[in-house]
C-alpha cells in the first residue's frame, strides 16, 4: 500500500526515538531517552542518552552510563567535580533548546494562545504556518488524542524542521497531526475546523478562507509582532462582516529573584514578543448575525489607506526650471 501523500512521513535517516516518558513518572531514565542537564548556574542542555556515550561541556565530562538507570533529579559529578542535575525535559525545556528554522512561539504566548482560542480536547485546529513546531506541540497537547491538528507550512525546510522536532519530542509523528506543505490560502477553504491559529506575515489575506473553514462560534487567533499588522488584520475582520468580538492582547512575563529577605524583580524580563488578535465567527448580518458595533474608525472618513499611491515621475530633470 502506498503512503498517503498528505500525511507526514518520518525521514528514515532520523534516529528512532523511544516513546517519551512523562516527567514525574516513577521510572528510571533509559538508553535512547531525551533528558535535560542543568548545571549550578541554571544553564540547560538537551541530551539524548546513548549507552557508552559522553556529554562534554565547559563543566567537564559525564558518561551517559552514569545517567542511565537513575531516577529523575539525580545529581552527578563531571570529571571536573562539578554537579549537574538530570531530568526529563518539559515542553518548555525542549522548545527553548530544540533546533529552529523559523522563530519559535515562546511558552508565554503558547499558554495564552491555548487559553484565548479556547483550544480544548476534541478540537480540530488548523495552524498556519508550522514554523519550527513549537506551537504545534502545544496545540497537540491541548487537543488530546480525540482532537486533530492540521498544520500548513509553505517552506520545505521549515516543514522538515517542524516534523523533526515534533517527532523527536513525542517519539514519533502522532496520528492526529497532519502537516501539509503548501499555502494555507489554497487549502484552508476546503477544511472545517473549530479553531484557526495564524502565524503569518499577512494574516488578513486569509480572512475569507478562515470564515469558510469556521462554523459560527468558531475562533480565529492571529499571532503578529507589529502594530500595523494588528491594525490591518482588525480592520479586515470587521469589514468582512462574519466576525465579532475582535480583541487584541499582549503578554508580559517578569521573573523575580527570591533569596531570603532579598526579594526583587529580575533586571531582565520577557516583554513584547507578539500581539494576539482573536475573533469569533458569526453569521453575516444579512443571515441573522449581530450588527457591527459603532467604532471610532467609522467616524474617520476614508480610514487607513494600506496601498501607497504611485509616485509620479518628475516632469523635468531641471531644478526650478533653470538649465
Amino acid at each position: 500500500m502506498e503512503p498517503d501523500p498528505a500525511l507526514p512521513v518520518t525521514d528514515a535517516s532520523e534516529p528512532v526515538v523511544p516513546a517519551p516518558i512523562l516527567p514525574g513518572t516513577d521510572a528510571p531514565l533509559v538508553d535512547g531517552e531525551l533528558v535535560v542537564l542543568i548545571d549550578r548556574r541554571g544553564r540547560r542542555y538537551l541530551v539524548t542518552l546513548e549507552a557508552g556515550g559522553e556529554w562534554h561541556s565547559h563543566a567537564g565530562l559525564v558518561p551517559h552510563d552514569s545517567l542511565i538507570d537513575v531516577v529523575e533529579g539525580t545529581a552527578v559529578r563531571t570529571n571536573k567535580n562539578m554537579e549537574v542535575v538530570v531530568l526529563r525535559p518539559t515542553r518548555e525545556d525542549f522548545v527553548l533548546k530544540m533546533k529552529r528554522g523559523a522563530q519559535v512561539v515562546y511558552p508565554k504566548d503558547q499558554a495564552m494562545i491555548i487559553a484565548e482560542a479556547d483550544v480544548r480536547p476534541g478540537c480540530t485546529v488548523v495552524e498556519a504556518g508550522a514554523g519550527s513546531g513549537a506551537l504545534t506541540l502545544a496545540l497537540l497537547a491541548a487537543v488530546g488524542p480525540t482532537g486533530e491538528v492540521i498544520s500548513f507550512e509553505r517552506r520545505e525546510d521549515h516543514a522538515r524542521i517542524a516534523r523533526r522536532n515534533v517527532t523527536r519530542f513525542l517519539g514519533g509523528a502522532p496520528d492526529n497531526w497532519e502537516l501539509i506543505e503548501g499555502d494555507v490560502v489554497d487549502g484552508l477553504g476546503a477544511l472545517r475546523a473549530h479553531r484557526v491559529v495564524l502565524d503569518l506575515l499577512e494574516p488578513w489575506a486569509v480572512v475569507d478562507a478562515v470564515a469558510t473553514a469556521l462554523a459560527p462560534g468558531g475562533i480565529v487567533l492571529s499571532y503578529t509582532p507589529t502594530v500595523p499588522q494588528v491594525m490591518r488584520l482588525t480592520e479586515t475582520l470587521w469589514a468582512d462582516g462574519r466576525f465579532a468580538d475582535v480583541r487584541t492582547t499582549e503578554t508580559l512575563v517578569r521573573g523575580w529573584d527570591v533569596d531570603g529577605l532579598a526579594v526583587r524583580p529580575r533586571h531582565r524580563m520577557v516583554a513584547h514578543t507578539a500581539f494576539l488578535t482573536t475573533a469569533r465567527r458569526v453569521p453575516h448580518r444579512d443571515e441573522g448575525g449581530p450588527p457591527r458595533p459603532r467604532r471610532k474608525a467609522d467616524a474617520g472618513g476614508a480610514g487607513v489607506t494600506w496601498t501607497a499611491p504611485p509616485v509620479a515621475a518628475p516632469e523635468s530633470d531641471h531644478v526650478d526650471g533653470r538649465d
